[in-house]
């Protein structure tokens, strides 16, 4: 009788164990209402748990929403797929041969992504064409250039003087939930976050800080905008 009971007490913690385990896994911080849900790196894909140089959002033809990392230096570009705030997925990792980290400075044509590396030598053209999988290709012959003025969405101007890099100061970003005025809750505290870009579509903020991606989702934008999208598509 005591090994049934044995063997019936191992197979229900293992049931347990097996049941909680995708909850852990899937820990998410939640406003009082609902409305603002802060997603933290370790409930993203791995490669989304390393702390980044800079990153862009970039939406393709297709609809679909990108958001590109460099990682380890300029040593490594990370792309995910952030269209559904909800379903953020790793698409692809591409190993770079770059002189150091960079950063993303404008969009060119809405294809491409023009790129300036930090040690101010040179700049580079990131082709987005196939947005899933970008390559970078480093811009030959100038000379020291400085600030870049746009020509059009088709072209550049790269002035010949001293470029000087801005280093960004990591800072501390709290999430605070107000949905009930008379008792204010801090959410949550993403350390040392040195870039943060927003994707107004989705309600959608990106943070980039030393512990990796943090994303914050804002719940009733989402639904409004998945609504607009069905009734687009139904006319």
């Amino acid at each position: 009788m005591n090994k049934i009971l044995t063997r019936t007490l191992i197979a229900s913690l293992t049931l347990v164990s097996t049941a909680i385990t995708p909850l852990v896994c899937q820990a998410q911080i939640r406003s009082k209402s609902g409305e603002l849900v802060v997603v933290e790196p370790r409930s993203l894909p791995e490669q989304a748990q390393l702390g980044g140089n800079s990153f862009f959002l970039h939406s393709d033809n297709a609809g679909s929403t990108y958001l590109y990392v460099e990682q380890q230096q300029g040593a490594r570009l990370t792309v995910f797929e952030v269209t559904d705030p909800s379903r953020i997925k790793m698409v692809s990792t591409t190993p770079l041969t770059v002189d150091g980290p960079f950063d993303f400075v404008r969009s060119l044509d809405g294809n491409a992504e023009l790129i300036r590396f930090r040690d101010g030598k040179t700049v580079a053209v990131l082709d987005l064409r196939k947005a899933n999988k970008p390559s970078l290709h480093v811009v030959s012959g100038l000379l020291d250039p400085g600030p870049t003025e746009p020509l059009g969405e088709t072209g550049f101007l790269g002035v010949n003087e001293p470029y000087n890099y801005v280093r960004a100061m990591p800072r501390d970003y709290q999430v605070v939930d107000i949905s009930t005025p008379a008792e204010p809750v801090l959410l949550t505290t993403i350390r040392q976050v040195k870039h943060r870009v927003v994707n107004e579509e989705t309600g959608t903020t990106f943070l980039l800080g030393v512990d990796g991606l943090t994303v914050i989702r804002r719940i009733s934008v989402e639904n409004d905008y998945k609504t607009h999208q069905m009734q687009m598509s139904s006319n």
